[in-house]
């Protein structure tokens, strides 16, 4: 996408020349993985995010799922950035790959108990 794209927002059609993006991750974490461990591993994803330029904000906490559609994923967190570029600098920090190799450890099957999703929104 470039900087002129068309986006559908609430019901409406806007026209925006700038974009977030939504860092969304979802986790299965593994069975003997405590509570107080999970909260420390996004504390510590949270402070280093927000030392980083581009970084708006970050959120984490549990999966509710009212809809009941994503049992196996107990907790998660968002990272929203200024532009693709602040999550390309994000993405390629030495800090991002040990913490995001932390996170991996403590899921269910490595890398494969974590979903990401990068939304580009308005």
């Amino acid at each position: 996408m470039d900087n002129g794209d068309i986006f559908r927002h609430a019901g409406r059609v806007e026209m925006r020349s700038r974009i977030m993006i939504l860092h969304c991750v979802f986790c299965n974490f593994r069975a003997d993985v405590s509570v107080e461990q999970r909260q420390k591993t996004f504390e510590e994803l949270s402070a280093f995010s927000l030392s980083l330029d581009g970084v708006l904000a970050f959120d984490f906490g549990p999966n509710r799922d009212y809809e009941k559609k994503s049992q196996d994923y107990s907790d998660g967190f968002v990272v929203r950035f200024a532009s693709q570029s602040a999550l390309e600098l994000y993405a390629d920090h030495q800090m991002h790959k040990e913490l995001g190799k932390h996170l991996c450890d403590l899921c269910e099957g490595g890398g494969e108990g974590i979903i990401v999703f990068d939304i580009e929104t308005p």
